[in-house]
């Protein structure tokens, strides 16, 4: 056994301490992080901070999107999901083989992690703690400085290449101890001690699932629009997404694709709205220029955007064309009823 090892670094607090405790006592330590489009770490997204904390460290790093293959997770966990989509047994049982490829691929003994017992309802319990390790494949070999004393020695423990009586017992969900430690290795940056998941989030939630139930062909694309802005179920085959800010417009437009409609009103200050379809064709379900047996669709949309402009409840002339033409329509419509819009809600 030598003293390389691969660390998972989430660029939380947790982690860089668990990195920081293993530099001190001398281990050659390569960073792993992962990429999905669900981390609410930081505003510029957890990499980011990952990456940052690595260079910090003259570290090497190695960030993974595993966005395509952690779907299959979501959908299809093997153990109790939390209160919403998060699969985080599963999550944690994933991720750890993933870091058993890294290990044995860069020739590294064992894995640090940024556990701390009983921080976290459904993954940081020592029972699903230790269920994770035996179905990752990692039994013994997964070092946790933050939380070593609450659990049995490790492999490198035994064979004197982590010194146990440097590692530490913090357990629990107060953070004092961590932010303390922080302060002794001048470690001053960290904005999300801990870190955070989307799929934890019950309106997020709500979205993703309506999502696999109308679009189960999904792309990348679609998971990141569940991100931002209001979202209405229209119909079995069409959603209508509306920005909330200039920010969210300025997304919207970015994440658009061909077969997009775009919906806007030119002469006052309103939202931007996207809708998509999960139809092969959908200009055609929409029948763009005549009317169509969808065209209440888009009167609906029109209506919708209205609601969040500056129209103060008068007849306003919305716009709309799909991409990736330019051939822009215009429709009259007057703003949603509110009751009625929180019916189709996603």
């Amino acid at each position: 056994m030598n003293k390389r090892a691969v660390a998972l670094l989430s660029g939380g607090l947790d982690s860089t301490l668990a990195i920081k405790l293993m530099l001190e006592q001398g281990i050659e330590v390569h960073a792993l992080n992962f990429l999905t489009v669900f981390c609410t770490c930081t505003s510029k997204g957890c990499t980011h901070q990952a990456t940052k904390v690595a260079e910090e460290f003259k570290v090497p790093i190695k960030v993974m999107n595993i966005t395509k293959e952690y779907m299959e997770i979501v959908k299809n966990p093997k153990y109790p999901r939390g209160r919403n989509m998060n699969p985080c047994i599963d999550c944690r049982i994933f991720t750890f083989k993933k870091a058993k490829d890294f290990m044995e691929e860069i020739k590294a003994s064992f894995v640090i992690t940024g556990e701390v017992i009983g921080q976290r309802p459904m993954s940081q319990r020592k029972q699903a703690i230790m269920t994770i390790e035996k179905e990752s494949g990692l039994q013994g070999l997964i070092v946790r400085p933050l939380s070593a004393k609450f659990f049995e020695l490790t492999i490198p423990e035994k064979e004197g290449i982590v010194d146990r009586n440097r590692l530490l017992d913090i357990h629990g969900r107060r953070r004092n101890q961590q932010m303390a430690l922080a302060k002794k290795f001048s470690i001053n940056d960290y904005p999300c001690p801990a870190g955070g998941c989307l799929l934890t989030d019950k309106g997020f939630s709500a979205r993703l699932k309506d999502l696999l139930k109308y679009k189960p062909d999904y792309n990348i694309s679609d998971l990141h629009l569940l991100k931002i802005g209001r979202h209405f179920r229209i119909s079995d085959s069409l959603k209508f997404i509306v920005g909330r800010d200039s920010k969210e417009n300025e997304k919207i437009m970015n994440l658009s694709e061909k077969d997009d409609f775009i919906f806007d009103i030119l002469d006052i200050p309103s939202a931007i709205g996207l809708a998509r379809s999960s139809e092969a064709n959908p200009s055609m379900l929409l029948g763009v220029g005549s009317v169509s047996f969808a065209q209440k669709d888009i009167e609906l949309m029109a209506s919708i955007l209205a609601r969040y402009s500056d129209s103060d409840g008068k007849s306003v002339i919305v716009s709309y064309c799909v991409l990736p033409e330019q051939n822009w329509e215009n429709i009259p419509a007057i703003s949603a009823n509110k009751d009625f819009l929180d019916t189709i809600r996603i």
